[in-house]
């Protein structure tokens, strides 16, 4: 058939009266229309199809004895083209099909059959909002409930198609407005209920999918959100769901419920005083402080009165919220060059680096040093190759970062179903075995037993650590004009003496005599173990974390449990700089934070359980926003006990921790053992949405914006020990300070950089000077930049730091 017979078909019907016409042309079209394309169903409605089946339908069904040997082939056609045609809920509206078919759904209540066709058009009639605000009004819903309940397995098929009707008109404000008054929700809590206990085959997958989507749509108002709590919404689907959190075949009820729970959380602001930074500095774009503060009307998204009318279309926006169980396979591997590599030739002015042989490079000497840092400069010491491959960390040292996520997802789905860790069981100062006991047993120079190889030894003695002191130390705790106790003068000097010559890059003399003269708003006194000690690169590259499925959600559900099961709660602030420091009890077993150091971020940490705590980390200077980045020391943990971390303040829609990065970590004790360095570590590691929500007045006036958790639980690798953690490999402007001073060899490197600076080293500013010969010239800013050229480009192609060359910089700034 060609398009011709297709309009004729349609014009036929228009004028046709005689059943045995009707039935034959219906019969004609579902053929015609049940092969093929799309292209001929829209090309018939392009021709007046619509309308002409509809004017059928009401023609048949107003006639004293309606003919359901017409009325069914002809409702089963209008389902079919209903779905492509995108005004088809308007069409039936104006030509008053609505109300025949609600009608004669009504009629056939006791005809399972007659009602399922009826209820197949009802369905394509909702894909327009405003139609199905208009069902809405004339009794659809009174109806469907009718069907759906009580709970009943005869009549699958109708039921499941009632439930979709139901769920599609709940789309509609109005509606879900009209089920909250009525009662519905709790209705259709117990039918949930019904069919979570019924179906234990989960045979009826669609069905409880449906009701939730009702639910769903209705927890859309603020209205419906508070009568959903008030029936217990919250628990009874906690409990109808947790056990059901790793079963494939229900991923699309968890999913739906895993939605409703999120939506429901009862929002709140972030448990600050103000969400403005805790460091101000007078200027002229200082900002004001602001009161405490408390959400309002204008934070959260307002119901509305209007409908917005949506076509067939809508069908295809997705459901689910874009921040649930990212999708790894969409994140490029290594994506390819955007042209040939010949083209980059044409570029070599511009950067030199692509073309230039470094190891011809001369060293420059004649940097204005002050007698504070030129006293130290017989410990500089610019390694070989070879004595770089002797500092580096192997394989096994490293080998404890990649944690065994097997057990860890065992144990974390328990601690849902059951409601606790059996790791709280243990005894907090037994011997007991962990089930992550043996994650680091074969790293950081343990053997398998556990104890430590005997080819590593320790710096100093072990039994004369004061890892309080040492793992922050203050700028001029190794001085001789240090006001400090000679006790810790003398251990700093005695821990200096023994520090690894063959570090690259790294002086820790001169560090601290360029810390001192670092200016800051924070005025910082104490500096990080990583950046005073330095650290050694990892001798292989260490690949992306598999994410496993299902953990984003098993750690939302924990969230929620807090909420509905708060007996294990603890919520005690154990640090925090907007208020007098330390709020820990020093005898207590909780962690303890710190991050008043350059380039440390942290402005706040409560102890939510006994291993889980909520951290904050601060925003920029003089404002409101900005915060991604976060570098602090804990202390006294213990081995073998998983701690989870909740970084709860975090802005950006997604993060590169949902695509296998992983936080890093340097310890004390391991630097202190000869293994300094910083490694990737954490298991367990996703990104999403919380209840938090942000203020109208930090978004600029827009509402329904809320803050993201990054969460991440890491064993660590010995008892009280102090760790460092940091968003990526912590580089602090002293560092950037120091490299000029420490100007590799070319003869004794295969990297080579010019460094030219001049004026007052503790700002920005400086006169920069061409390099003598062809090279990099590394200025602050540029150093800077790199450094996040780096990180993007470490994580965007999905390859590792080590896949990049060796530069001489211990890592990267804060993300942009």
């Amino acid at each position: 058939f060609t398009s011709e017979p297709l309009s004729g078909l349609v014009s036929l019907l228009s004028s046709s009266s005689d059943k045995e016409s009707i039935l034959t042309i219906l019969q004609v079209l579902g053929d015609l229309l049940s092969i093929g394309t799309d292209r001929r169903i829209r090309y018939m409605i392009s021709k007046g199809g619509s309308e002409a089946l509809l004017q059928t339908l009401v023609d048949t069904a107003r006639t004293a004895s309606p003919d359901y040997d017409i009325l069914l082939p002809l409702l089963r056609l209008l389902a079919k083209v209903g779905l492509r045609d995108k005004k088809f809920g308007q069409k039936a509206l104006e030509l008053e099909a609505l109300d025949v078919t609600l009608i004669l759904a009504r009629k056939n209540l006791p005809h399972s059959q007659n009602l399922l066709h009826c209820l197949w058009a009802l369905r394509v009639f909702t894909s327009s909002v405003t139609t199905g605000a208009m069902l809405g009004i004339n009794g659809a819903m009174e109806l469907l409930l009718k069907v759906i309940t009580p709970y009943t397995q005869k009549h699958t098929q109708v039921i499941r198609a009632a439930t979709e009707v139901l769920a599609a008109l709940l789309k509609s404000k109005s509606n879900s407005r009209r089920a909250v008054n009525r009662g519905y929700v709790s209705g259709l809590l117990r039918l949930h209920q019904d069919w979570h206990s019924h179906d234990t085959a989960n045979s009826y997958v669609l069905i409880r999918r449906a009701l939730l989507l009702c639910l769903k749509h209705i927890a859309n108002l603020r209205s419906g959100r508070e009568a959903f709590l008030a029936a217990q919404g919250m628990e009874i689907l906690f409990s109808t769901t947790q056990n059901c959190l790793d079963d494939k075949i229900l991923e699309p009820v968890v999913s739906i419920v895993l939605q409703i729970l999120r939506q429901c959380y009862p929002k709140s602001p972030l448990p600050l005083v103000t969400a403005n930074s805790a460091y101000t500095f007078p200027g002229t774009r200082s900002i004001t402080s602001d009161p405490p503060h408390v959400l309002t009307e204008e934070d959260f998204e307002e119901d509305g009165e209007e409908e917005e009318d949506k076509d067939s279309d809508s069908e295809d926006v997705k459901e689910e919220d874009d921040d649930l169980e990212t999708d790894v396979n969409k994140l490029s591997s290594k994506p390819g060059l955007d042209r040939p590599a010949e083209e980059l030739m044409q570029y070599e002015a511009m950067c030199l680096e692509l073309s230039c042989n470094f190891k011809e490079l001369e060293s420059e000497a004649g940097d204005d040093l002050t007698f504070d840092e030129t006293q130290y400069t017989n410990h500089h010491h610019i390694p070989t190759p070879v004595s770089l491959k002797g500092c580096c960390l192997n394989k096994d040292q490293v080998f404890w970062g990649h944690e065994r996520e097997a057990t860890a997802q065992t144990s974390l789905l328990s601690r849902v179903k059951m409601g606790r860790s059996n790791l709280h069981l243990t005894s907090k100062k037994g011997p007991g075995m962990s089930p992550h006991q043996n994650v680091q047993s074969k790293g950081f120079g343990l053997s398998s037993s556990g104890s430590k190889s005997p080819s590593i030894q320790p710096l100093i003695k072990e039994d004369t650590w004061d890892i309080d002191v040492i793992s922050c130390p203050r700028m001029s705790a190794s001085l001789t004009n240090s006001t400090q106790p000679k006790e810790i003068a003398e251990l700093m000097d005695k821990l200096l003496q023994t520090h690894p010559k063959s570090m690259a890059f790294h002086d820790p003399y001169l560090y601290m005599a360029k810390a001192r003269r670092t200016r800051s708003v924070a005025d910082f006194t104490m500096m990080s173990f990583p950046d005073f000690w330095g650290h050694c690169p990892p001798a292989s590259a260490q690949s992306m974390l598999e994410r496993k499925c299902g953990v984003q959600r098993i750690k939302i559900f924990e969230d929620v449990r807090r909420l509905i099961q708060p007996n294990d709660v603890i919520n005690k602030v154990v640090f925090s700089l907007d208020e007098s420091w330390p709020l820990h009890d020093i005898a207590s077993d909780c962690l303890q934070f710190f991050s008043k150091f350059e380039s440390g971020n942290l402005r706040k940490a409560i102890q939510v359980r006994e291993f889980e705590y909520d951290l904050l980390v601060n925003a920029d200077v003089n404002s409101a926003q900005h915060q991604q980045w976060f570098y602090f020391r804990v202390t006294g943990m213990r081995t073998a006990i998983p701690y989870r971390f909740n970084i709860i303040n975090c802005e950006k829609p997604n993060s590169q921790f949902n695509y296998g990065m992983q936080p890093t970590l340097y310890s004390v004790k391991e630097a202190l053992l000869g293994r300094p360095g910083w490694v990737r570590t954490g298991y367990e590691i996703c990104y999403y949405k919380n209840h938090y929500l942000q203020s109208a007045a930090i978004t600029g006036g827009a509402s329904g914006k809320y803050y993201y958790t990054l969460t991440f639980t890491i064993t660590f690798p010995h008892d009280e020990d102090a760790c460092y953690l940091a968003y990526h490999y912590p580089y602090t402007y002293t560092t950037l300070m120091v490299m000029p001073s420490l100007k590799p060899c070319p003869s004794r490197t295969s990297w080579g950089f010019s460094w030219k600076q001049s004026g007052d080293p503790a700002t920005f500013s400086g006169d920069l000077r061409p390099p003598r010969k062809p090279g990099l010239i590394a200025t602050n800013v540029m150093a800077f930049y790199l450094s996040h050229f780096l990180l993007w480009l470490e994580h965007k192609t999905a390859v590792t730091a080590s896949d990049i060359p060796e530069a001489p910089v211990t890592g990267s700034a804060p993300q942009l």
